[in-house]
């Protein structure tokens, strides 16, 4: 487990599927399915999303299951736990926990990071720590050998792309627009030229999420990328029905094997 596990899902020679799930929706038993079935359908790593009240980064689809998911009862320990259950459950796919600050710095960095990496998470996703403020949480996730994903967005300058290329480990996570999570029904024009230009500056596998909602636009962004993300199309099926998610992530996996 930890940062190898997570380098090691890039190495299957083909973009790697990175489906996201909000952690307690629609409903706490039912989400250890929906990451169970994302295992199965052939994801290479899981984004396990923490809700949060007060999600910047995310659009109506994942607030609205965030929100369920926070009436439910779910919090940041639970979230942790969730990855335990996962791999008490045999589910061996490298995992990392999406989630805002706040919780985390109420919870206690140090002690969210030992109580993750008991758990068998493998790293985390903060989108609201730039990583000239991560020296913390990276510090921590050096201890024990986890991965802090930095993200970097189409306005990212040429000095925050260096900065997060020589302080990333695992993967760089591409934010395709400037704007919140959601599908959207086509690519932005500029994406392979984002792409390209982080390329240039980094030898680390590059993730691309934020809009991708169908297995063409998959397709079409695995490539140019190492990895390609999908969130809010799940999370939109997830709350339909199971069947439609894991459909949509079959889908994903074969269009993505296919090139």
């Amino acid at each position: 487990m930890g940062l190898a596990h997570i380098t090691a899902a890039f190495q299957f020679g083909r973009p790697a599927f990175i489906p996201y799930a909000v952690a307690g929706y629609p409903d706490r038993c039912t989400s250890f399915e929906v990451f169970e079935r994302l295992a199965t359908c052939g994801a290479d790593l899981i984004e396990v999303g923490v809700p949060f009240s007060d999600p910047l980064a995310d659009g109506p689809v994942i607030q609205a299951a965030t929100h369920q998911a926070l009436v439910g009862g779910t919090t940041l320990a639970e979230c942790v736990a969730t990855v335990a259950e996962l791999r008490r459950r045999g589910v061996r796919t490298p995992t990392v926990l999406m989630g805002y600050l706040n919780p985390i710095l109420a919870y206690g960095l140090e002690r969210f990071v030992n109580d993750s990496a008991a758990a068998g998470a493998d790293g985390f996703i903060v989108p609201d720590l730039p990583p000239e403020e991560s020296g913390d949480l990276e510090a921590a996730c050096q201890r024990h050998d986890l991965a802090l994903i930095h993200l970097l967005a189409p306005t990212s300058p040429p000095e925050r792309v260096a900065l997060v290329s020589e302080r990333a480990r695992g993967f760089i996570y591409l934010v395709s627009v400037t704007g919140i999570t959601g599908a959207r029904a086509t690519l932005p024009p500029d994406l392979a030229a984002f792409v390209a230009r982080v390329r240039a500056v980094t030898a680390l596998p590059l993730a691309v999420g934020f809009g991708i909602q169908s297995p063409e636009q998959a397709r079409v962004v695995g490539q140019i990328a190492d990895g390609v993300i999908v969130g809010s199309a799940l999370v939109e099926r997830v709350g339909r029905s199971l069947a439609e998610a894991e459909s949509l992530a079959r889908s994903i996996r074969s269009a993505l094997n296919l090139g």
